[in-house]
C-alpha cells in the first residue's frame, strides 16, 4: 500500500460521493467507540494520505482568499468535495449513534458484543496493513515495537477529574482530534482519559432539542482547539509519511497492536458514579411512581434513581416531596481477562456475543479493504 502526501489537488468526483460518505460513516462511527481511532479506519479505507491532503488544503493561500472574499479562489485551494462527502458521513454516524441507536448505551449493556467488533476490525486490518508493508527492515521492527509500547502506555492510562473550563474543553478537543487523526490512538479515549467524552457526548445529545443553544455552546471551544490541532498535526504526520513512509507506517501498525489491549471484549471495568443533577418531584409524579414500579437499571451510562423524602412527616403523601436524582457513570480503568465459559452465564458475560463480534469485525474487514481498493 502506497500512498503519497503530496498536497495535489481534489480530484474528487460526484460519482464518488456515496462511497466517501459510507467510509465517514466508518470513521465517524469508530471514534465514538473509546479505544478505536478514526484514523484507523482511514488507514483500513485507503483515504488516509487523501485525508492529510485535504486537511492540510485549509492553509495560509486559503485563509488568505477567504478573508479578502475571493471565495472562488479560496474552493480552488480547498478539497472541498472530499471535505463534505466524507464529514457528512462522519456527522451522520455521531448523531445516529447518539441519538437513533445509542452507541454509548450499547457499551455498557452489551460490551462483548460492541468491543469484540472493534477488536475483529482492528485484528483483520492489522494483517492487511503489515501485508501491505513494502519493508522490513530493523527500522521498521523498532519501530513496531515502539509503536506497541507507546499504545500499551496511552491505554493504561487512568482517567483524572478534570474542569470544564472552556480553556481545558479547547486544549482537550486539541488533543483528541490528533489522536482521532492517529491510527491506533483512540481520540475518544484520550477524551475519557481527560474526562471530557461525557461531556462532548452530552452537548452533542442537546442539539436538537430545547438545550440546543447550551450544547453548541459548550462545543464551541471544543472544536476550536480540533480546527487548530489538526492543522498543526495533520501537517507534521504528512511530513513523517513522505520522508519516513515505511517507518512511520510501521509506527502506526504498532499503535493498532497495543490498542487491542483496551479493545479486548472482556474487561473487568471499574466505574465512579456521579450526580449530574438532583430533582424535588411530588411523591405521585409519574416518573416517581415510575421508579418505584420498574426500579433502576444501574447499566447504563445515565439513569434516574430515587433519594431522600423531603418531608417525611406531610401528613398526606399527596403533600411529600421527593429527590429524583440523575446519575453518570463513568470509567476508571478497565482490566481484561479470559472469562471461564462455565462460569460466564452465571456472571452475566456474554462469552459467545464476544466471540461472535470478533469473527464478525474480521469478517467485515474483508469489505473494507474491497472499499479501500475502490479509492480513488
Amino acid at each position: 500500500m502506497t500512498e503519497t502526501t503530496g498536497k495535489g489537488t481534489d480530484e474528487t468526483s460526484l460519482k464518488e460521493a456515496p462511497l466517501l460518505w459510507i467510509k465517514g460513516f466508518l470513521m465517524g462511527s469508530a471514534d465514538i467507540v473509546p479505544g478505536v481511532s478514526g484514523g484507523t479506519m482511514a488507514l483500513i479505507l485507503g483515504i488516509y494520505a487523501r485525508l492529510l491532503n485535504a486537511i492540510k488544503s485549509v492553509n495560509g493561500p486559503f485563509l488568505k482568499a477567504l478573508f479578502t472574499f475571493k471565495i472562488k479562489a479560496a474552493f480552488q485551494e480547498l478539497h472541498l468535495k472530499f471535505l463534505v462527502f466524507l464529514f457528512l458521513g462522519i456527522f451522520t454516524a455521531l448523531g445516529f449513534f447518539t441519538k437513533v441507536v445509542p452507541l454509548q448505551v450499547y457499551m455498557f449493556t452489551h460490551p462483548e458484543i460492541v468491543f469484540g467488533l472493534f477488536f475483529g476490525l482492528i485484528v483483520g486490518s492489522i494483517y492487511i496493513l503489515y501485508k501491505a508493508l513494502e519493508q522490513k527492515r530493523w527500522k521498521e521492527w523498532g519501530m513496531l515495537f515502539l509503536g506497541i509500547f507507546v499504545g500499551l502506555w496511552i491505554v493504561s492510562l487512568v482517567p483524572a477529574d478534570t474542569p470544564d473550563h472552556p480553556a481545558f474543553v479547547f486544549l482537550s478537543g486539541a488533543i483528541a482530534i490528533c489522536a482521532m487523526i492517529l491510527p491506533g490512538i483512540s481520540g475518544s479515549y484520550l477524551l475519557l482519559i481527560m474526562r471530557k467524552y461525557d461531556y462532548l457526548l452530552s452537548h452533542i445529545g442537546m442539539i436538537g432539542g430545547v438545550e440546543t443553544m447550551d450544547g453548541i455552546v459548550g462545543l464551541l471551544p471544543f472544536f476550536a482547539g480540533a480546527i487548530i490541532g489538526l492543522a498543526a498535526f495533520s501537517r507534521f504526520l504528512s511530513w513523517l509519511l513522505n520522508r519516513y513512509h515505511s517507518q512511520t507506517l510501521s509506527l502506526l501498525i504498532g499503535f493498532l497492536i497495543g490498542s487491542l489491549f483496551v479493545i479486548w471484549p472482556y474487561q473487568q471495568r471499574e466505574y465512579v458514579e456521579q450526580i449530574r443533577e438532583v430533582e424535588e418531584l411530588p411523591l405521585d409524579d409519574e416518573l416517581v411512581l415510575q421508579l418505584q414500579r420498574e426500579g433502576v437499571n444501574e447499566n447504563l451510562p445515565e439513569y434516574k434513581r430515587l433519594g431522600d423524602v423531603i418531608n417525611p412527616d406531610a401528613t398526606f403523601d399527596e403533600f411529600k416531596r421527593i429527590e429524583v436524582e440523575t446519575v453518570k457513570k463513568k470509567m476508571l480503568k478497565s482490566n481484561p481477562y479470559m472469562p471461564d465459559l462455565q462460569k460466564a452465564k452465571k456472571e452475566g458475560v456474554n462469552f459467545w456475543g464476544g466471540i461472535a463480534g470478533i469473527l464478525i469485525g474480521m469478517v467485515l474487514v474483508g469489505g473494507l479493504d474491497l472499499l479501500r481498493n475502490k479509492s480513488v
